[in-house]
């Protein structure tokens, strides 16, 4: 049955709540009537933040993480061990690794994972500029610290091949994690076990 608005701008605001991940009509809904039950000040707030995500968020030309300036808070860390990379999925699990407190390298976001299924290859992703920091910075260990499913693993197994003509160790997160499992929903322990136990990648594909 589709659901009536007594007002086309109620009925506007829930379809594009609605179009957020997660978030069905009716959940749209009550959060459409809490908005529109705050004072003007909270929905001005409300969308002048939004709009400032959208318009004015930077990404890291290091790392390609999420920030407020040219180079990351990580990135421009001095104190961080800049010889080692923790290459993710996105930026969720950057956070995630942050929370254990177990990591004190720098990071690089691929912006996805290899997945033809969904039409998403390796020239999707950041992985050429992966290559190039290896290249032309003083990078001695990567650690790859994707989700232990099959697009995870065929994504380490590329970024493996394209690292072998390089002087660097590349290693890959303890089995910690279960395998189908996603980093970002680890719990901290965990997830800072399977940094700390990391293992060499070439012997990983031995097990």
């Amino acid at each position: 049955m589709i659901q009536k608005y007594p007002s086309v701008l109620l009925e506007n605001a829930v379809r594009e709540l609605a179009s957020l991940p997660g978030i069905g009509r009716k959940t749209a809904l009550r959060l459409a009537l809490h908005i529109l039950r705050r004072d003007e000040t909270y929905a001005e707030n409300f969308a002048a933040a939004i709009t400032a995500l959208r318009k004015e968020v930077k990404y890291c030309k290091c790392c390609h993480n999420i920030c407020d300036e040219e180079i990351c808070e990580i990135c421009g860390n001095s104190n961080r061990d800049h010889s080692i990379i923790c290459v993710v999925e996105n930026i969720k699990e950057v956070m995630a690794i942050e929370n254990t407190g177990q990591f004190r390298g720098i990071y690089h976001v691929l912006g996805g994972i290899i997945s033809p299924m969904d039409g998403i290859g390796p020239g999707d992703l950041e992985i050429d500029s992966l290559i190039q920091r290896v290249a032309n910075d003083d990078i001695t260990e990567i650690i790859l610290a994707l989700s232990t499913t099959m697009e995870g693993d065929t994504t380490n197994f590329f970024i493996y091949r394209k690292l072998s003509a390089y002087d660097v160790k590349v290693s890959v997160i303890a089995r910690g994690i279960s395998i189908g499992d996603e980093i970002e929903y680890a719990d901290e322990i965990t997830l800072g076990r399977s940094i700390l136990n990391r293992t060499n990648f070439s012997d990983s594909m031995k097990i």
